[in-house]
């Protein structure tokens, strides 16, 4: 029988609340505690996980859409054994998918499928199109929060879209670059209460990650905190993220997540298309 694969989507409304630090971290907390982890760069337009990473792509997602390579041809190496898909950045092709391109983008994944436990999609800021069809295909969605009230009003806008216009109703939620526990607490039932006011869903705390002197600094060397200061707070607040994500619940479906997540991603798809055609 096939392994069921886990998709988790990492998003956060707005730009620049660590949405990629996040994503790279648990990718590399994950593969720690022994699993196999691809990393699907899914910001069409600022790639940037290469990037943040110090590693040089020379064949991306654009180059598996023309049909010219596979995405074994293209995947990085990584810390921790991780393999990174990388985007082709500022590529205005890859920010409008077509159904069909998303459809083949995701199909070339069956080809990997038996090399892979989890697949962790860092999708680009905001709630374009190709976002929320990316969230509301994967199983669980990482909504990553700063304590900012602008960070608070677009994960709002992005849970309240998710939920209205697909039925998403379960987020975990990460609070992200504050100075502690408390503070993350307090952020988390901020956005929670908000929510509950408003909204028919289920926010699930998933952990703080304190911003520190380490992280700041792991960043500027292109080198994930959790192996450059392992005894740092934001390493150990982001190991400790892996670890509960590693005992999340699995998707059901004996064959894998993956061919639910094309058939989630093609629906989504469909509705953003009937959307466009009815305006």
């Amino acid at each position: 029988m096939t392994r069921a694969i886990q998709v988790i989507a990492v998003s956060g409304g707005k730009g620049g609340v660590g949405k990629t630090n996040v994503a790279i971290n648990l990718s590399v907390g994950l593969a720690e505690l022994g699993s196999r982890v691809v990393l699907l760069d899914a910001d069409f337009s600022l790639a940037n996980v290469d990037v943040l990473l110090g590693l040089k792509a020379s064949d991306t997602i654009e180059q598996v859409l023309d049909g010219s390579c596979s995405l074994q041809d293209i995947m990085l190496t990584g810390p921790a054994g991780i393999k990174i898909i990388p985007a082709s950045s500022g590529t205005r092709r890859l920010s409008m998918l077509s159904s069909l391109e998303h459809a083949g983008l995701i199909r070339a994944f069956s080809d990997i499928s038996n090399q892979l436990d989890v697949l962790v999609v860092d999708t680009a800021a905001g709630i374009s199109d190709s976002v929320v069809n990316f969230l509301s295909a994967a199983h669980e969605v990482l909504m990553v929060v700063c304590n900012e009230p602008s960070s608070i009003t677009d994960a709002y806008a992005l849970i309240k879209l998710l939920n209205r216009d697909f039925g998403r109703s379960r987020f975990r939620i990460v609070a992200n670059m504050v100075a502690d526990e408390h503070e993350g607490r307090q952020l988390f039932d901020s956005l929670s209460a908000v929510c509950g006011r408003f909204l028919d869903v289920a926010l699930i705390y998933a952990g703080t990650v304190p911003f520190d002197t380490a992280l700041r600094e792991s960043v500027r060397q292109q080198v994930p905190v959790i192996t450059a200061a392992p005894s740092s707070g934001s390493a150990r607040a982001l190991r400790e993220l892996a670890k509960h994500a590693h005992t999340w619940p699995l998707p059901a479906k004996s064959q894998g997540h993956l061919v639910f997540f094309v058939e989630r991603l093609l629906a989504s798809n469909r509705i953003s298309a009937g959307e466009v055609a009815d305006n």
